[in-house]
């Protein structure tokens, strides 16, 4: 077939019903098959026509995409910029809530320590017993924590639990709100670029997201549509080669004899759109000559044998373009759910913008909050510190308190002691003076007359010594021992 465009070589020709070997068979039993093989390869008009729809279709694919590409890149680019801003605000607050928390749980820790001094305090004020010599002996036993409000240690440490219990509430307010600002922003850069970002970090990066623009961008339409088109050149060619073999096998029975009638009843019914340039019921055509003739049929033989080809090639002309053309839907289908995924993304971000006020309101409340919480748990930490140091002060005080006592008692019974050394002193200095007296008056007395000093016979002055102060206290008594140990714990010996 001189048109076809089939890579198959034609074979080489067999000899025709006109050939000058070809007497063995009718001609018209040779040429009748191959008419209706003709004929019927002449349904493939429909594949040019589908082809022709395929184009068609494509084209106006093709224009549709390039205006949903625009409305798509448009809506991306502008999501794209405020989707930072807001990326840029969320971590802002992020960073803002992470330093909260910090600072909170480092103050909770502060506490803890601060809460653990002053329980330790307590606990050695607790077993601390008031030794039995200062207190009355008929008081039961008592700890130095009794002498102490411990109450007011436990409504300032339920002061403080409150006030944590109220900053912690704050914060996990503030951390939740974050949270659903983050969820807000993820959703509308999950919108923004679909499943190609799917599994990444939260934050994507300028770089990523111009390659995933591009990406999105680049569409195979074009190339597809060129394709398409070359395609149905080469069926539209393909059935002109078969419209003309089929006219040539009409032209071929009209020249046997009897083949009139016979072309008339096959002929008829082709398919609609194929032009013949003939009519096949009409009148015959002028005689050929025999050289003319047999070129004819040997022209005819050898497009007989490529017919099935050409309609072979033409069907996976049109397979291919099916399967193209659902390439192109499939592409078409995709920018119609990005630019919906972009639309639905717009509006997210119009009303994540009315939001973003209020979210900005809410950080600026947080951080006075805290700042306030923070002054008065740092007050109530002081009143803590200085519960632990007045009670520290009292424990103590307590333990000089006996170092005291220890002292005064070597005191006072270096006090005693002196007192009897003078005692016994002055008790031995009257009866020195008395003896002396006695000495006196047996070698004297018989010469001296009793008037001449009426104090010559009476006894010396006698002393005794005694306390001043009758109310004074005794230094009450403690052991050696309970004051060695509050020495050891004041001078820090262990």
């Amino acid at each position: 077939m001189a048109s076809s465009t089939s890579s198959l070589q034609p074979p080489s020709p067999p000899p025709g019903p006109f050939s000058a070997a070809g007497t063995a068979s009718s001609p018209l039993e040779t040429l009748i098959p191959h008419l209706l093989a003709s004929k019927r390869s002449l349904s493939s008009i429909n594949h040019v026509w589908r082809a022709n729809e395929l184009c068609t279709s494509t084209r106006t694919s093709l224009e549709r995409s390039t205006i949903t590409t625009a409305r798509t890149s448009f809506l991306r680019s502008g999501i794209t910029s405020q989707l930072a801003v807001l990326q840029q605000v969320h971590r802002n607050t992020e960073a803002t809530a992470k330093q909260g928390r910090a600072e909170f749980e480092a103050v909770i820790q502060v506490l803890d320590e601060a809460d653990e001094r002053l329980r330790d305090t307590l606990g050695k004020l607790r077993s601390t017993i008031v030794e039995k010599g200062l207190r009355p002996g008929d008081e039961e036993r008592r700890s130095l924590l009794d002498f102490m409000n411990e109450e007011g240690v436990e409504g300032l440490v339920g002061v403080i639990k409150e006030s944590l219990d109220g900053a912690g509430q704050g914060m996990r307010e503030f951390e939740d709100g974050n949270r659903g600002f983050r969820e807000e922003v993820e959703n509308v850069r999950k919108s923004l670029y679909g499943d190609v970002m799917k599994g990444g970090s939260g934050l994507v990066g300028s770089a990523s997201q111009g390659r995933v623009v591009q990406s999105q961008e680049r569409s195979p339409i074009p190339q597809i549509l060129h394709e398409m088109e070359d395609r149905a050149r080469e069926m539209a060619t393909g059935l002109e080669s078969l419209v003309s073999h089929y006219d040539l096998c009409v032209t071929a029975i009209k020249q046997t004899e009897g083949g009139g009638d016979a072309a008339s009843k096959i002929a008829g019914d082709l398919p609609e759109g194929v032009d013949i340039g003939q009519d096949a019921g009409g009148a015959p055509p002028e005689p050929m000559g025999d050289q003319e003739r047999m070129e004819m049929m040997r022209v005819l033989e050898e497009d007989a044998g490529q017919v099935e080809d050409v309609v072979m090639e033409i069907r996976d002309h049109i397979a291919e373009m099916e399967s193209l053309h659902s390439r192109v839907e499939m592409h078409t289908s995709h920018l119609a759910t990005e630019h919906v995924n972009m639309t639905a993304a717009f509006r997210m971000l119009e009303d994540l913008g009315q939001k973003l006020p209020g979210h900005i309101t809410r950080t600026q409340i947080f951080l006075m909050r805290w700042d306030e919480d923070k002054a008065a748990i740092d007050e109530r930490l002081e009143e803590l510190e200085g519960l632990t140091e007045l009670y520290d002060g009292f424990l103590r005080a307590y333990d000089n308190l006996l170092i005291e006592i220890g002292r005064r008692k070597d005191q006072e019974l270096e006090v005693e002691q002196v007192v009897q050394e003078a005692r016994t002193r002055l008790e031995k200095l009257y009866e020195d003076e008395v003896e002396e007296r006695e000495v006196f008056k047996k070698e004297q007395g018989d010469f001296l007359p009793v008037d001449i000093w009426p104090g010559l016979r009476d006894r010396p002055l006698r002393y005794s010594l005694s306390s001043v102060d009758d109310q004074a206290s005794r230094v009450p008594d403690i052991s050696k021992s309970v004051i060695y140990r509050a020495i050891q714990r004041v001078h820090g010996k262990r």
